[in-house]
């Protein structure tokens, strides 16, 4: 983005600051140590919501069957005389309708007014919803009668277990995981952070990117900061580079956009965005109890050592450093989906740039001479992505971590496998972050 003032928090990042204040809301951080619980959930979830109005149509619907089957024959008030009135249990219909208000009264007063979290009161009303039924087809004449004494007892019968698979399934197991997720976050935020390392962290320990020029297209050496590139081959990995990165702050900037798809129990978090001309990209984002520093220094500035802790990654090599912010990779993602997805290589021209109080790493795919396609692998495609590290402007131990993915596996692969497989892969990634910094602070005490 030409032009723009890089101040602190990468005034470059228009998003860097939109995902600090967003993160104010979910773990925001008031003194160095202590953060704020997230804010308030939805009093009755969308999925729950849901549930309430299929249970309002279960009662509109069957009632809207009666009504039509009292029109039948003779007129409606006649048949509901009858059936009302003069109830019998083996030829009328309106103990179905009653039955149906007894779910929906039960349901809606238990999972809408009194917001239960258990099954015990849909299993007993599809229970009594299924006996009944039975016991009312075996007795009854109903099947004698016309069409409607097949038609609503059936559908009573199969509505009302649609309903108890809906809310087994769907309610109850989405509610669980967010809960697991909120819970998470609240941990995460009540806990104090612990300090990674017992003893002050010299200036030298970690290699800082030089800090980005706004609106620099010029070569890093006419600034002093270090050597350009030279060929046209070089030059032209720059432009992919910074080409990345520009869109890697766009993505980074229409946070709102992002689309939830899923997270885990650690509270990480996994987000879509459609991007013109490179199609669904997937935003991983999560809260690291660590600095920043550690977590640069092990995903963007070693990026080789990664094998040895990321089981996602069986290989990465460094073909060439173009210029102090820029290099050609060769990376070998493992097999996922157990399986179904093989291994795949990807060429990448990756830029690592210092904005402010964060850093930031985007990729693209590229071609070098050192790595042409190999049958061994399916060769795969990288969009514009990469990993951006943000520091807490308030406590020097925690960071946010945020990785944008956009692929081509290639090959003939079912797209929900892919996207079911990127996800899958991308919480695994946090695993074994998570377990290094584990590591590295247990050797480092």
């Amino acid at each position: 983005m030409p032009g723009v003032d890089y101040g602190e928090l990468g005034g470059s990042l228009p998003a860097i600051a939109s995902l600090n204040a967003s993160y104010s809301t979910t773990m925001s951080l008031p003194s160095p140590y202590l953060l704020v619980p997230p804010g308030e959930r939805k009093v009755i979830s969308d999925v729950r919501r849901t549930f309430c109005l299929f249970v309002t149509f279960d009662l509109l619907f069957i009632f809207l069957l009666w009504i039509i089957e009292l029109n039948i024959s003779n007129t409606i008030w006649d048949n509901l005389k009858n059936e009302v009135l003069l109830y019998d249990f083996k030829s009328s219909f309106f103990d179905i309708f009653l039955l149906a208000l007894f779910r929906f009264l039960s349901l809606l007063l238990g999972y809408a007014a009194l917001r239960l979290r258990h099954w015990w009161v849909i299993a007993i009303t599809t229970l009594v919803t299924s006996v009944f039924l039975v016991i009312k087809v075996i007795l009854s004449n109903l099947l004698s009668q016309n069409a409607f004494g097949y038609v609503l007892p059936i559908t009573s019968f199969v509505v009302a277990w649609l309903e108890t698979w809906f809310l087994d399934f769907k309610v109850l197991t989405l509610e669980a995981d967010d809960e697991r997720a909120y819970l998470a976050a609240v941990h995460a935020a009540c806990e104090r952070a612990p300090m990674m390392y017992p003893r002050a962290t010299s200036d030298g320990q970690f290699y800082s990117p030089p800090e980005s020029l706004a609106g620099s297209e010029e070569d890093l050496d006419e600034e002093g900061l270090g050597r350009r590139a030279v060929t046209a081959e070089e030059k032209e990995y720059v432009r992919q580079g910074r080409e990345a990165m520009s869109v890697v702050e766009q993505i980074l900037s229409q946070e709102e956009n992002w689309k939830f798809e899923k997270n885990n129990e650690m509270g990480d978090s996994v987000y879509t965005l459609e991007i013109p001309f490179h199609g669904k990209t997937f935003i991983l984002k999560a809260f690291m109890q660590c600095t920043p520093e550690l977590v640069y220094q092990e995903v963007i500035l070693q990026p080789e050592k990664m094998v040895q802790w990321n089981k996602t990654v069986s290989g990465c090599q460094i073909l060439q450093r173009v210029d102090d912010n820029t290099m050609v990779s060769y990376d070998v993602a493992s097999g996922a989906a157990g399986g179904v997805v093989s291994a795949r290589d990807f060429v990448n021209v990756r830029r690592v740039e210092r904005k402010g109080e964060c850093y930031v790493s985007a990729g693209i795919a590229t071609e070098h001479d050192a790595k042409p396609p190999h049958s061994r692998y399916v060769r795969g495609e990288n969009g514009p992505g990469g990993f951006v590290v943000l520091k807490s402007n308030s406590n020097p131990s925690v960071c946010t971590f945020i990785w944008v993915l956009n692929t081509d596996l290639k090959g003939r692969l079912p797209r929900y496998l892919i996207h079911q497989s990127l996800a899958a892969t991308m919480f695994d990634f946090m695993t074994h972050l998570r377990q290094r910094i584990t590591d590295l602070r247990s050797t480092r005490r």
